[in-house]
This record gives structure tokens, sequence and C-alpha cells, in this order.
């Protein structure tokens, strides 16, 4: 059982699920409070926050859209009045739909680039004001940004974006003590990554990368884990490719 006396505090956005739920599960396990952050899964992250509570973590639930300034402004606010000013940031909140480019309607475009670039660019922005010196932040990019995989241009573009703000961040952040990384997976086994796939695809994802196997959510919150630990003190402004050696 964790000790919650005077523990580190971690913001993981798009936590009710998926990554983001392991990500957030190996962080309580590491000695983190938990704010486990969520668009609409409440029902989802309410049980998540339960089985932490259980398992003697701290947690707590708090609904946030990434892409609104003010509702992350609050997410902030929330955090710093239940468990203390914020030591770590995980960015995993996205929104994933591929088609190609000449297919891309207006309203998907506004809403991947609104989720996964400026929902990032919020909370950052937030994080440079109210985190606590020597913290962490992790974003989510991904391992298409090294593939250019057609259908994937508009995603690809915004993890490009992802990839950007983490190098630049970093240094921007000099004198406070803080790391950006960022993480990049390759194809994972969610809910998400099944969704709509046959099984003759998923097979073929599965034997892309050299190990020849999907990702697990547990293989990526391993790396967050490790970007967030003492152990990473010296990895700062980079981008780690989780994808068993996809690319």
């Amino acid at each position: 059982m964790n000790s919650t006396k005077n523990a580190r505090v971690a913001i993981v956005t798009g936590a009710s699920r998926g990554i983001g739920a392991a990500v957030a599960q190996r962080l309580a396990n590491d000695g983190f409070a938990i704010v486990v952050n969520y668009a609409s899964s409440s029902t989802e992250a309410d049980a998540l926050v339960a089985k932490l509570a259980a398992e003697g973590a701290k947690a707590i639930a708090v609904k946030a859209d990434v892409s609104n300034p003010d509702d992350v402004r609050r997410l902030f606010e929330s955090t710093e009045q239940q468990l203390g000013k914020v030591d770590l940031l995980v960015n995993n909140a996205g929104v994933f739909k591929p088609m190609p480019l000449a297919d891309t309607t207006d309203a998907v475009y506004e809403q991947t680039f609104d989720i996964n670039v400026r929902g990032t660019f919020n909370t950052l922005r937030e994080a440079a004001k109210r985190m606590n010196d020597g913290g962490r932040i992790v974003n989510f990019s991904s391992t298409v940004l090294a593939l250019n995989l057609p259908g994937y241009a508009i995603y690809t573009a915004t993890k490009a974006a992802v990839e950007a703000f983490t190098q630049i961040f970093a240094k921007e952040l000099r004198g406070r003590h803080i790391t950006v990384n960022a993480v990049a997976p390759g194809p994972v086994a969610t809910a998400l990554f099944f969704e709509g796939k046959s099984d003759e695809q998923i097979q073929t994802y599965a034997k892309m990368p050299p190990l020849e196997r999907l990702g697990e959510p547990d293989d990526i919150a391993a790396v967050v884990s490790f970007l967030a630990s003492p152990d990473a003190g010296w990895v700062n402004g980079q981008t780690l490719r989780a994808n068993g050696g996809l690319a």
C-alpha cells in the first residue's frame, strides 16, 4: 500500500481508459497522488479512482476539456486545492481519426488540432505558471511521425507540433529544473486501436516491429514512469520512441 503523505502530484490527461489509465496506475504505484483527467468518460474515471484508492493511493477525477483554456485552468486549480501543486504533467489526451487528407473534413481537422495541439499548448502554458520547480512534463507524440503513413497526415502533423513544443519548452524552462520530454508509442493494444480493424489488419501491425507484437499499455506506462523518475533527471527535450523497433 502506498503512503500518500507528502506524495508528489501528477496530472494525467485523458486518463480514464487505455494508455492513460495504465499510466495513472503505474504512477500511483510509484507513489504519486493522481489526478485522473477525463472529458466524458466519468464512469470509467470514477472506477479508476476507486481502484487506486482501494490500493492505498490518493486519487481524484477531474472533468476538463483540455482544448478549453478555462477548463485547463480549473483542472490545475482543483488539483492544487485537493492535492497540492503539480509535480508531474502527462499530456496523454488525444484524438485519432485517420483518413486521407483530401477526405478530411473541417470538423475532423479542427477537432484533431484542438485536442492534440491546443490541448497540449493549454496545459503546458498553465504548467509554466503553476508547476513546482524540479517537476516533470511528459507529452505524447506517436511513432506515426516517423512512418509517414498515408491517411495519417492530419494526426501526424499534430504530433510534429507536440514534438516541437517539447524541444522548445524544455529550453524555455531553463532555471526551473523541470524536464520536458515526449514518448512516441507504436501500435498499442487498446480498444481505440482495435476499433474498426480486421483480425488480418491487427496481425499485420503486430508483425511490423522486430519484436513481433503489439505494444501493451503497461509498456508505455513504464516509459512514462522512467521519464518521471529521478533516473531520467538528465533526459530533457527528447522524444523516446517506444515501439518495439518499428521505426
